[in-house]
């Protein structure tokens, strides 16, 4: 994340003259004055990112200054110079907010030093704040070979700096996987940065992906750096790259081709050093086939392909995933469930698991609550056994004898399982996309190809509100 606006307040003219024009230099824009109260009106009518400060003021206003400018939301770090230095006058800067400290004359070598100390610094408290409201997955589990399959390749893939594009069913465990990815690279010490393409609004996402500029648009009151420049130096997780849009998705890719863009509203160009992991529910390949998705950005992303089977295709990983998630959710209950009946396991078996492992993640949690302190969790704490019949009737083929019995599609189960969702929720689609932990939009899109159609409470079908 470079360094791009400063401001300088130094009393002395060949100083000042000196320092700006070592900074210009540097490529960034400065705006420099030898009066603090044209300081702080720069302040109040831009954002910078750092402050060259003379201390020796008249009137000794120096330190008042610089506590003034550590009551302001926007502030930007204050590097305090002075020709009296002392370690009393040090100790008492950083006190007051000041973030670095140099004594005149320095040399050039020492303000190219002061401010890459100060880049890092201002990258690692963005990132800290950005990452203090990102979740935090479990570790890939299982035992199948599909999944020792997925844990080669990831060594492999970790390794190199190559873009990934993971895709499969939702729940499947697709961000854990891009978790695994980034844990075991070269860039496991610099930021992992995860953005939720699908729930951040169309209008919106250009900004959230480049950052904007002070007044880019109504409400812009600051500049703000984006994701992308959040992650320089790390990894950044596109998730639901598929519901990007195709406006979205060309400006996407000249990140992808160049590692470079500019800001919403902005004219400077920006270079980011960024690894790039792609999550997607939608098989990709059809929606380059439909025109849903650009197909140079499909080929820019699948450089390293990994695919993650629906739990339904690696049964053996029901049980471990199972007695992981009974640890985890009893530590944090504080429930002590003994352990599960034979019943039990064979009905977590025997389920086909269309929400794949969060499905199994919630189930679990909610046996547990349901079951209490001391007791075997048994089939009916699961709440499998019912739903699951009522939503997986068996077809009947041509002839209607038993062994002709048609069996349902993927599809079919999944358009099931969806509509028996919104039907427990009464029609609220958030709620139920939340249970089905897919997007709302994703729910929409799904609720688009099924014509309209909810179940009612009561069975047959009633026409849903216009989405």
């Amino acid at each position: 994340m470079a360094i791009e606006k400063i401001i300088i307040l130094e009393g002395d003219a060949v100083a000042r003259g000196s320092l700006e024009n070592y900074l210009r230099r540097c490529r960034c824009d400065v705006a420099s004055t030898p009066s603090a109260p044209a300081a702080l009106d720069y302040l109040s009518r831009d954002t910078f990112d750092i402050f060259f400060m003379d201390l020796s003021l008249r009137n000794d206003r120096g330190m008042d200054l610089l506590r003034e400018i550590q009551m302001r939301a926007q502030r930007p770090l204050v590097i305090v110079t002075t020709s009296m230095g002392s370690i009393e006058s040090a100790v008492d800067c950083i006190r007051n907010g000041a973030f670095d400290y140099l004594i005149k004359p320095f040399s050039n070598e020492q303000i190219e030093i002061a401010l890459r100390r100060t880049e890092e610094f201002s990258q690692l408290v963005r990132v800290n704040r950005f990452l203090s409201q990102s979740d935090r997955s479990s570790e890939l589990l299982g035992c199948s070979p599909e999944t020792e399959n997925i844990r080669q390749l990831i060594r492999k893939v970790a390794r190199t700096h190559a873009t990934v594009l993971i895709q499969g069913e939702s729940g499947t465990g697709k961000e854990v996987i891009a978790r695994e990815i980034y844990q075991q690279s070269s860039r496991a010490t610099a930021p992992f940065i995860r953005v939720n393409c699908a729930a951040i609004p169309e209008n919106l996402i250009e900004s959230e992906f480049f950052g904007h500029e002070k007044g880019a648009f109504t409400g812009a009151l600051s500049k703000r750096e984006g994701r992308f420049e959040l992650a320089h130096g790390g990894t950044i997780l596109l998730d639901e790259i598929s519901e990007i849009s195709p406006g979205t998705q060309a400006k996407l890719l000249r990140v992808l081709q160049e590692r470079e863009f500019e800001r919403v509203g902005g004219n400077r160009t920006i270079k980011v050093d960024v690894r790039v992991i792609a999550t997607t529910n939608r098989n990709l390949q059809q929606s380059v086939d439909k025109n849903e998705f650009r197909q140079d950005l499909f080929f820019r992303l699948n450089v390293v392909p990994v695919y993650v089977p629906p739990l339904r295709e690696r049964p053996e990983d029901v049980l471990v995933l199972k007695r992981e998630f009974l640890r985890s959710f009893c530590r944090q209950h504080g429930i002590n469930v003994r352990g599960c009946t034979e019943e039990a396991i064979r009905v977590l078996t025997n389920h086909s698991w269309p929400g794949n492992v969060r499905e199994l993640q919630n189930v679990i949690e909610r046996a547990i609550i349901l079951c209490g302190d001391s007791a075997m969790l048994g089939p009916e704490h699961l709440g499998l056994g019912i739903p699951e019949k009522a939503a997986l009737p068996p077809v009947s083929g041509g002839s209607g004898a038993p062994d002709d019995k048609k069996f349902l599609t993927l599809a079919e189960i999944e358009k099931s399982h969806i509509l028996s969702a919104l039907n427990y929720c009464k029609g609220n689609r958030t709620h139920a996309a939340d249970l089905l932990d897919v997007s709302i939009r994703t729910l929409r899109n799904k609720l688009h190809e099924y014509n309209g159609t909810a179940p009612k409470p009561g069975g047959g079908e009633k026409q849903l509100a216009p989405v």
